[in-house]
């Protein structure tokens, strides 16, 4: 009996241990692999009469620190002229943005500002703007919804290179590159940009692979107008909802690594760990929603694959952390001396995290990668554990707070919505 559960105990450990190295480091090494030498093909718009008409949808509140930049990369852009149209939705901001916003307009007649008064958040202004946008398309077939966020700046080039993909019947969404906006970095911005420069190369190798991207970068994405689907309001993760939609429709989605744009990524953990805390919320909404796609019978086997390497385990990466936990404390209390090997590495672990975070605050400017590593990954799988609660005892809505990279003056707004007004 006793010679079972131990046999048990080490398999639930290795196992638990085998499912994160492979969401984490196997799989997107192996995507890099496989993907090696691939391109996108070659059946690109090329002519500027060939680009059909672009509406951008961009959803802001309290961007008054970044959202001039963010306008005058876009209105820069190389895009055909006449040919794109940008509609921007304020969830009752209460800063300069507005201010901001109305100066541009003064001289480009192709920028649109509705004020929605209170609170509403992202998923309802988006879906409202898709509304107002498409009685504007002249051709709502070939056209291209462009979602981006208020603190993304494009490169000049970024438009252009997204929708010419389009010249493929089969492919509904693609997704940009995004870069970091900064050269030096305190806190975790290292850990940040890794992250980011990691789920770029993979997101590229599932589109160029399978046509199956697991998952957009919400800071900027094309998708066909017509493929729009209206966002549950009680959902939190529209980017993602949009791909899986894209993909349950039987289109590809895909990411262009020449479409790039720059946003500033996260330096502070406890910033990170809220947003990433509200984003698992959203994501376990949506695995809900889609949970029938991912049967192999339904999305295919490349899609399952894709999904569980990519974003299921990691899901799941608390539940996975504490059944490493749990076993190796079996293990150790059941079994021999070396039985104690795989718990003293997972109490070391969390110790070196444990010690990051008291020399942070004890020596400003400390920064061991090795380390900070350890704790930015126990950090967003605490945060991922908390956003599952809040997913099982409801939810939440989807109504945000910019974070500090982008934020503004906070102010208070009504709870109750007030009519939009469009200026």
């Amino acid at each position: 009996m006793e010679t079972a559960i131990l046999y048990l105990s080490g398999l639930l450990f290795f196992a638990c241990c085998a499912a994160l190295a492979h969401t984490y480091a196997v799989y997107p090494l192996l995507m890099k692999w496989l993907s090696r030498g691939k391109e996108l093909p070659e059946d690109r718009f090329e002519d500027d009469e060939e680009f059909p008409e672009v509406a951008v949808l961009m959803a802001v509140y309290n961007e008054e620190s970044v959202i001039e930049e963010t306008l005058r990369s876009i209105l820069q852009s190389d895009y055909p002229e006449g040919k794109l149209r940008v509609w921007i939705g304020s969830d009752g901001s209460t800063d300069r943005s507005h201010e901001i916003i109305e100066s541009f307009q003064k001289d480009h007649p192709e920028l649109h500002l509705t004020i929605f008064g209170g609170r509403n958040g992202k998923i309802r202004i988006i879906n409202e703007l898709s509304i107002a946008a498409g009685k504007m398309l002249q051709d709502p077939e070939s056209a291209a919804f462009l979602l981006c966020d208020a603190n993304v700046t494009w490169g000049r080039s970024a438009l252009r290179n997204l929708v010419r993909h389009f010249r493929r019947p089969e492919v509904g969404l693609v997704g940009a590159a995004i870069q970091d906006a900064s050269r030096e970095h305190e806190g975790i911005g290292d850990e940040e940009e890794a992250y980011v420069g990691m789920e770029n190369t993979v997101k590229f190798a599932e589109g160029v692979l399978w046509g199956n991207m697991i998952g957009a970068f919400g800071a900027c994405y094309a998708l066909r107008a017509r493929l729009f689907v209206p966002v549950p309001e009680a959902y939190i993760v529209d980017d993602y909802f949009q791909t899986m939609a894209c993909l349950e429709s039987g289109h590809k989605a895909i990411v262009d690594l020449d479409a790039v744009c720059y946003e500033a990524v996260s330096t502070e953990i406890s910033e990170e760990f809220r947003r990433k805390k509200r984003i698992a919320t959203g994501n376990f909404q949506n695995l809900k929603h889609f949970w029938n796609y991912y049967l192999p019978w339904n999305g295919g086997p490349a899609t399952t694959f894709a999904f569980w390497s990519h974003k299921g385990l990691r899901w799941t990466g608390p539940l996975l952390l504490a059944g490493a936990l749990v076993s190796a404390f079996v293990l150790a209390a059941a079994g021999p001396w070396y039985c104690s090997l795989p718990l003293a590495g997972l109490l070391g672990s969390f110790a070196a995290a444990g010690f990051d975070l008291w020399m942070a605050r004890a020596v400003p400017g400390f920064h061991w990668k090795p380390i900070r590593f350890l704790r930015y990954f126990y950090a967003m799988n605490i945060a991922l554990f908390l956003g599952m609660l809040a997913f099982l005892r409801g939810g939440q809505n989807s109504v945000w707070e910019p974070t500090k990279r982008v934020a503004g003056n906070d102010g208070n707004a009504l709870t109750e919505p007030e009519p939009a007004n469009e200026r």
